[in-house]
């Protein structure tokens, strides 16, 4: 009987066993606490693919000792799904996991809304889509929802030394010796996806051959072939790769194109599409920001055409993206002011909300939805009114500060600071 993949093996059995996401399953946080609780209620979790999803699912049945199933939302039909409703009925509750889950037609969702509304079924939905938009209502009503995270090269190599010595599930038998480079790009070449990572030091394991010694040896190289990615990190703690990131980003905010440019090739000959795509998304609104607000859409379709398309063509709309976003003018202005503004919310700096500005049930007020002497702009030939938004302790505050790099804040501003000398 062929032996299961080692990412497979190596899937935890106790919450106690899953690498990362601490968010979610550290002793006193929310998935936790509802296992300890047996208190389980059903939940999507949704990030890239490799962080943990049916890790998770898996984890939550074997610390819970309920049954666990699982069925994919496009190839199981609903007769599946019929088998397992049939078995929560016998047992009393069946954990299931359903992959795809954004992709859960009516006929199914139809029948499995009544065995989640009386717990017979707990749904865990795993999914790589952003439930918000991706998920039905209905689903998402009554699910908890769940943002799992990349893992850090630091826990996938926490990951893969545990399947190296685990002599049950892993290779723990074999006499292995792996160099710490060789091990830091299992972890890092990945992008945060440890199956990604298990999968490679698998194929290491068993493609390479045994000295005199029945010893397996494993170098840098070995794990490059394996990983199909050139190590290019040059320190041994994984933080070359988020020091090309930092200097991408800072090239680009500093306008040098060509300096951009060598540092995205990096990325990208590490084929590290994620990082870039996120990187590029960040430096559209942080960077450029008001200055060149269009950038950040014409950014957005560069990167969902480079995910369309894939390496090698995907450099070609990632240079262009680049390109524009270095010599395009910069402005900061919005992200200082939103900075400014939690700040004072994080030190307690809030006061009341003006009675005018409440809402209408407040005062007892019905007509539009006015509170009582709240003055309705659009009443007004000029669509402004001189009245009092921020709560009195902060009335004269002011976070936006306008930069006037570029023509669309330049405007702006002009609007900006007339309503300023009107007040």
């Amino acid at each position: 009987m062929q032996q299961k993949p080692l990412a497979f093996r190596m899937r935890p059995r106790t919450i106690e066993e899953i690498v990362g996401q601490q968010h979610l399953v550290a002793n006193d946080k929310i998935i936790a606490r509802m296992v300890k609780a047996k208190q389980l209620t059903s939940m999507i979790l949704y990030g890239p693919p490799g962080i943990g999803k049916t890790s998770i699912a898996s984890a939550i049945a074997g610390s819970t000792k309920y049954a666990f199933r699982t069925l994919n939302a496009v190839t199981n039909n609903k007769k599946d799904m019929e088998i397992v409703a049939a078995e929560a009925k016998m047992s009393g509750k069946v954990i299931l996991l359903l992959d795809e889950v954004h992709r859960l037609d009516k006929g199914k969702q139809d029948f499995l809304l009544p065995f989640l509304e009386n717990g017979m079924i707990t749904l865990i939905g795993a999914t790589t889509s952003n439930p918000y938009h991706a998920i039905n209502p209905a689903i998402r009503s009554r699910c908890q929802i769940f943002e799992l995270k990349p893992l850090t090269p630091e826990e996938i190599k926490l990951a893969l030394l545990r399947a190296l010595k685990d002599e049950e599930r892993g290779f723990g038998k074999l006499e292995i010796e792996i160099t710490e480079d060789a091990l830091t790009h299992f972890a890092s070449a990945s992008n945060g996806d440890v199956r990604s990572s298990l999968n490679a030091l698998e194929l290491a394991v068993l493609s390479t051959d045994k000295d005199e010694e029945e010893v397996i040896h494993i170098d840098l190289k070995t794990a490059e072939e394996c990983m199909q990615k050139k190590s290019y990190g040059s320190d041994k703690d994984g933080d070359g790769h988020y020091d090309v990131l930092s200097a991408f980003q800072k090239s680009i905010r500093g306008s040098d194109v060509n300096a951009a440019l060598h540092y995205l090739g990096r990325l990208i000959e590490a084929g590290d599409l994620q990082s870039i795509s996120r990187r590029l998304l960040v430096i559209a609104y942080e960077d450029v920001g008001l200055a060149s607000p269009q950038a950040g859409a014409r950014t957005l379709a560069a990167i969902e055409t480079s995910e369309r398309i894939g390496f090698p063509e995907a450099r070609i709309p990632l240079a262009n993206a680049v390109i524009e976003l270095c010599l395009s003018p910069k402005s900061n202005s919005a992200v200082i002011a939103i900075s400014e503004a939690i700040s004072d919310i994080q030190k307690g700096n809030i006061g009341e909300v003006p009675d005018h500005l409440r809402d209408a049930h407040y005062k007892g007020a019905q007509e539009l939805g006015r509170g009582i002497g709240y003055l309705y702009p659009h009443d007004y030939e000029s669509g402004w009114v001189p009245q009092q938004y921020l709560p009195n302790k902060l009335k004269n505050k002011k976070y936006y500060q306008p930069k006037k790099t570029g023509k669309f804040e330049q405007a702006l501003a002009t609007v900006y600071e007339k309503l300023i000398r009107k007040k």
